[in-house]
């Protein structure tokens, strides 16, 4: 097998699976990273290997390239971390939920050479290509109107809107049609089997050129329907996904002609335009692995899907104050040539090469970031921290004084580390032994409290939202919510996001939020949740 056609798979939910299936009858699939027993069985199906994460995929030399398929709030992560392996990448829509992240991304993959293309399944479709060439060809001249409905009954969700969930390949097509941005977006969405999560929204976009375009979306609707309608000067296109190969793309040369000062319909017969019948998930994976052999840009290249992004945002914003939202189409928000990480660092901190730093982060005096480094956005490192190498810090994340993050450690959003806070990465050191391949992780989750002078020993995980306190040492993983003190470290409660220790009614007495033990520690109950306005789930 050429290296170039040498992929591992991360992710193997309903959409990865079909992936797996595609990249093995292509006998491009080394393996699965993916935690779940399903992920192991389908790896022994196709008789590759399988890994519960991704690092021992993307530590491969001879893997080339990854394909993402996980739920989309971890597409930037993911993403993120293969690139900064020298990974070509794949990874399905969106490309990330906040166009920083998609920025960064697209500048990240620039930097080191690497392939990055996103999973607009609809444009590898022969039904939309054959479309698009017979527009760019002029066959309907100038366009007026485009519309596409998205229609179902079923795949209710709960993490996100049906926007979100069922509009980015209308977006991407019609982007796609007019060759650009819009300059205004208006939205509208009804919710109705959840009072925050919109389960039908219009949206319409004007762009400069005239064109007018609507997108309406739909997960309570009686029957199927994928249509696209495009309407031009002198002829109307209907691409219908829901109907057989030779009915799916129809031609209407239809006109309006001028009768002593009157426009008069002059229809024509309907035309079937014919296609060459072909899976698009199987031409969308031959173009990845043609774009990685040959190195050349992908058609849904990362400043194809930050324009979608871009737009999907703004939608989202006018459904929420019920507002149009202009775009600037000229401005480049996704050029990957702009400075755009500008953070502070004191002029005695030491930076290493290869350390990468998100925007509005503050480094405070005699710090040193070591090499291969990823420290996220808005972060506050104090005075004299040592952080690395090959750490990997997320954003919004608060550094005291004297905090020490060695190899082997990932602290994920939110985390708040106190003064002094150590962590160790091998369990039993000597200074005449090298013990660097002995190397323990250990992660912190999301939204996590370290104490004043705590201190992690390496291989153990500290729970989201969990609380350490003060000088405690912690020898054992810590549960989700979890409140622990002592040497070694014990649970004597429980705490709430918003950091207060909860009662027996396990109800937070500053946010009102109500909780409940599950097998994996605490959890907020689904009603005290703020519902998430964009994915969280690829598809």
């Amino acid at each position: 097998m050429s290296a170039s056609r040498n992929i591992a798979l991360i992710g193997c939910g309903y959409w990865g699976r079909n992936l797996a299936r595609i990249l093995a009858e292509k006998s491009a699939l080394v393996g699965i990273a993916d935690p779940s027993p399903q992920a192991s069985a389908l790896a022994a199906q196709y008789g590759v290997e399988h890994w519960p994460d991704s690092k021992a995929a993307l530590a491969r030399t001879d893997i080339a390239a990854v394909m993402i398929a996980t739920p989309a709030e971890t597409h930037y992560r993911f993403a993120c971390d293969a690139l900064w392996a020298d990974k070509d990448v794949f990874v399905e829509k969106p490309i990330a939920l906040d166009s920083r992240d998609a920025t960064e991304l697209a500048a990240l993959a620039a930097s080191k050479d690497r392939i990055l293309m996103v999973g607009h399944l609809l444009q590898y479709h022969n039904g939309f290509l054959r479309l698009k060439q017979m527009v760019d060809d002029g066959e309907l001249g100038q366009l007026r109107y485009i519309y596409s409905n998205r229609l179902n009954m079923g795949k209710l969700r709960r993490e996100e809107n049906v926007l979100w969930s069922f509009a980015p390949h209308d977006f991407s097509m019609i982007l796609a049609l007019a060759g650009g941005l819009p300059e205004q977006v208006t939205a509208s969405g009804a919710a109705y089997l959840h009072p925050k999560i919109a389960d039908t929204t219009m949206t319409h976009m004007a762009f400069s050129t005239g064109l007018r375009a609507h997108i309406y979306v739909s997960w309570l609707h009686p029957m199927k329907e994928q249509r696209l309608v495009v309407i031009g000067e002198k002829g109307m296109l209907v691409f219908d996904d829901t109907r057989d190969w030779d009915d799916k793309l129809t031609l209407y040369r239809h006109a309006v002609e001028w009768q002593q000062g009157a426009p008069v319909a002059s229809k024509a017969d309907a035309e079937a335009v014919a296609l060459v019948k072909a899976e698009p998930l199987s031409a969308e994976v031959d173009h990845f692995l043609d774009c990685v052999a040959q190195r050349c840009a992908p058609r849904t290249d990362a400043q194809e899907a930050i324009c979608v992004l871009r737009a999907l945002n703004s939608a989202q914003q006018s459904m929420e104050t019920g507002l149009p939202v202009r775009l600037d189409p000229a401005a480049q928000e996704g050029a990957v040539n702009a400075a755009k990480d500008q953070y502070f660092a004191h002029e005695t901190v030491a930076i290493d090469p290869g350390a990468a730093i998100g925007a509005g982060t503050k480094i405070w005096h005699f710090s040193h970031i070591l090499g291969n480094s990823r420290i996220g956005r808005d972060c506050v490192i104090g005075q004299n921290c040592a952080i690395g190498p090959d750490v990997t810090i997320g954003d919004g994340c608060k550094f005291q004084n004297n905090v020490s993050v060695y190899k082997g450690v990932t602290i994920e959003d939110d985390v708040f580390c106190g003064p002094s806070i150590v962590f160790t990465n091998v369990l039993n050191p000597r200074a005449h032994v090298e013990r660097k391949d002995e190397f323990a992780a250990t992660i912190v989750r999301k939204g996590a409290t370290l104490g004043a002078n705590a201190t992690i020993v390496c291989g153990n995980e500290i729970g989201a939202y969990a609380m350490v306190g003060a000088g405690a040492v912690v020898t054992r993983p810590v549960p989700d919510h979890a409140l622990v003190v002592g040497n070694p470290a014990r649970q004597i409660g429980w705490v709430s996001h918003a950091g207060e220790r909860l009662g027996e009614d396990l109800v937070c007495p500053r946010s009102g939020d109500s909780y409940r033990l599950s097998d994996k520690g605490l959890v907020r109950d689904a009603a005290s949740q703020p519902v998430r306005n964009a994915a969280k789930t690829a598809r």
